[in-house]
């Protein structure tokens, strides 16, 4: 059973937990939850943090705040509360039942925006994967509008009977998807075997950093979307480029993000794995963010975890147009990164500023390739 949630012009407020040692992460987090939740056309009034020693295992905030946000709720006629902490089934209904509002946590925030970003039918299928298995894990809220209809003691009323019967269609729905998709793997993998002879590069990054508009200007043509948006790239993109005398097969692919929700995580590793067979990444870093080295971090965590080895890997430090005390910056990225000042380059993608270097990178680390 797959919920949707309308966010267009809703009036939203936004909720974060925050535990000391954690608070620049839970800050980091609560600005991206802005852009996610703006990026489906919600309306942000104000953002509730609350600073806990632990979180409340039925409603995840204390008394206190929830009296706070109640009242702010009901003088402001806000309709949709959006949290930055993965709910339980249990706080999700708590949470509903005192504020009187519609509540969602980040991971479905983001898997809306996956849904309706998808074109291809293949992501469309990867997508529909992780709602499900979603869903599977909120099953008894989804159906507590129908804890009235129970019997008494010792019988079953109609809402379990209703979530077994759920949560039966939902394991069928998975592993029809499963089997789905294992067989599209396959095909995927025999059409990557008789592109052998070319050398594969896929753009890597944190979403919104401006891998598709590096794409663009690589391939020469207008293939992929680009907006100031976060996931704007859901389906991976493959194209033939030429650098000299050299071809290659150029993929840019979904970004990543904080707490990217793990059911996304195991749908799109199939997808991911155009990145396991490429020859060189090229890891997209926006340099205006103050959560740089986080960023960077986090993108290798992900590339370890899907198991990617390479240590061919370019990183370029985008939108150096737009970035203040630029010279600062760099000075500390190239302390940081001493290894892989040979690797680095500064750009803007926009401004098309520096492309022609980053075109001889590519060439020189990969024309020792054999092919």
């Amino acid at each position: 059973m797959l919920v949707t949630t309308d966010y267009t012009e809703k009036k939203t407020v936004l909720l974060a937990t925050v535990i000391k040692k954690n608070q620049p992460k839970v800050l980091a987090e609560i600005s991206e939850l802005n852009s996610l939740a703006k990026t489906l056309g919600a309306i942000v009034i104000k953002e509730f943090l609350q600073k806990i020693k632990e979180k409340t295992p039925k409603t995840l905030i204390g008394k206190g705040k929830m009296e706070e946000l109640k009242s702010f709720i009901l003088v402001n006629n806000i309709k949709l509360v959006i949290c930055n902490d993965n709910l339980s089934p249990s706080q999700l209904k708590n949470l509903e039942k005192t504020l009187t509002s519609e509540v969602v946590d980040r991971t479905k925030v983001i898997l809306d925006i996956f849904s309706k970003r998808a074109k291809t039918s293949y992501a469309k299928a990867q997508i529909k994967l992780a709602q499900y298995k979603y869903a599977l894990s909120k099953l008894p809220k989804l159906w507590t509008h129908l804890e009235k209809q129970r019997g008494g003691i010792g019988f079953r009323g109609p809402g379990e009977s209703e979530i077994e019967t759920d949560r039966r269609n939902l394991r069928k729905s998975i592993k029809k998807l499963n089997t789905k998709m294992k067989l599209i793997d396959k095909q995927m993998n025999t059409q990557r075997k008789h592109r052998n002879n070319r050398i594969r590069i896929s753009l890597v990054g944190y979403t919104n950093v401006g891998k598709s508009t590096i794409m663009n200007l690589l391939s020469k043509a207008k293939v992929a979307t680009v907006e100031n948006n976060l996931f704007s790239t859901v389906d991976t993109t493959v194209r033939k480029i030429q650098i000299k005398t050299q071809r290659f097969l150029l993929s840019d692919t979904v970004g990543f993000i904080n707490n990217l929700p793990t059911q996304l995580i195991d749908s799109f590793k199939s997808t991911l794995s155009e990145i396991q067979a490429s020859d060189l990444l090229i890891h997209v870093i926006d340099i205006t963010k103050n959560s740089v080295r986080k960023d960077i971090k986090y993108v290798e965590n992900i590339l370890l975890e899907i198991g990617i080895k390479t240590n061919l890997i370019i990183k370029v430090f985008n939108k150096i147009d737009i970035c203040r005390e630029l010279n600062t910056k760099q000075s500390i990225i190239k302390t940081k990164y001493q290894e892989d000042i040979p690797n680095i380059l500064f750009l803007s993608a926009l401004q098309k500023t520096s492309i022609k270097l980053l075109k001889q990178k590519i060439y020189a680390l990969t024309k020792r390739i054999p092919r």
